[in-house]
């Protein structure tokens, strides 16, 4: 327990030790003035006014109340820094999430936005081929609301550049793999997370789930490991959300009709690497407890607990229970 003025403690604890003298003093005069006069011991103790003593520890809990005491109490709340990386790739125009990928997308990350508290700044990555830095993380969430709200499909995607992106934000400087495929040591950021919301299809164009060049197989997914790996080092939580279906429609992406399906499995892995986890949004139902599933680190502070209010009600009480048998006692108020 903390005190703002510990000089008024003293004087108040002064005053009821003063008191306390004074009520012992008399008492000792008045029982030796009965004794003189031939009234028992045994009575004495009856002629003592209880109602003393309560109103003497009144005074000094009101002494200790107007010293500003305080408690410093563990405070758990969501704080830290949130990007949402948004897939913006041509295959988020699919229609088997009505009413789109990028729409149902869109929905889930603005009703994210609104839960949170003004303690978490929250940033926006909207990610085609190398990704894109639509905001920076900030507390302002109307900024980050509006910078969702303009995102359009189009393009390619690269999921390792995403969540290379992504990690730019939080670090506020080019995170990038090395050419020889070593990663970079960005510290440590516990208190940041990624939220990831895709099809998975890790290609240009949504063509396949592997390369760009749309067999599926080989460096998409080795640059997804890596960076990846890069935010697992940093203590940084991807969370990722799979929007499609895994029966998958076709979309026409610059005049070609390709065919495009959730890839959950990519999503999976990325998110376990980081120690987050992978949320499906295939229809309706699913779309609308994404927002509220979705968990951010807390933060535990301690902030200081006024004790004050509750130390006066305490000293009133004493102070009235004083004054109650002074009165039943005595026939006086003083």
């Amino acid at each position: 327990m903390s005190l703002a003025d510990p000089v008024l403690l003293a004087a108040g604890l002064l005053v009821a030790a003063g008191l306390a003298w004074a009520a012992i003093t008399t008492a000792r005069r008045r029982a030796a003035a009965l004794a003189t006069a031939g009234v028992a011991a045994a009575g004495l103790k009856h002629t003592r006014p209880a109602g003393v003593w309560f109103t003497i520890a009144g005074v000094a809990v009101l002494a200790v109340a107007v010293s500003g005491p305080s408690a410093s109490v563990p405070v758990l709340h969501a704080s830290g820094t949130v990007i949402l990386a948004m897939d913006v790739s041509g295959s988020m125009a699919a229609t088997d999430v009505a009413p789109s990928r990028l729409a149902a997308a869109k929905k889930v990350a603005l009703s994210f936005i609104n839960a949170q508290p003004g303690t978490v700044d929250i940033g926006v990555i909207a990610f085609q081929q190398g990704g894109l830095e639509a905001a920076l993380p900030t507390a302002d969430h109307t900024k980050t609301t509006a910078a969702v709200q303009k995102l359009t499909s189009g393009g390619g995607t690269s999921l390792g550049d995403a969540i290379l992106a992504a990690l730019s934000a939080i670090t506020r400087r080019t995170i990038a793999i090395g050419r020889d495929g070593s990663a970079p040591d960005i510290g440590y950021w516990a208190s940041a997370t990624i939220v990831l919301f895709s099809d998975g299809q890790d290609g240009a164009g949504g063509t396949g789930s592997g390369t760009t060049d749309g067999t599926g197989t080989g460096g998409s997914d080795t640059e997804a490991a890596a960076a990846a790996a890069v935010a697992e080092k940093a203590g940084v939580h991807i969370d990722t959300v799979g929007v499609g279906t895994t029966a998958g429609t076709t979309v026409d992406v610059e005049g070609y009709h390709l065919f495009t399906a959730l890839d959950p499995a990519t999503l999976t892995l990325i998110s376990q690497a980081t120690g987050g986890t992978y949320h499906p949004a295939q229809d309706a139902s699913e779309l609308d407890g994404i927002a509220s599933s979705i968990n951010l680190r807390l933060t535990v502070t301690h902030e200081p607990l006024p004790l004050a209010g509750a130390l006066i009600a305490l000293a009133l009480a004493l102070l009235a229970a004083g004054a109650v048998l002074t009165v039943t006692r005595t026939g006086r108020v003083v």
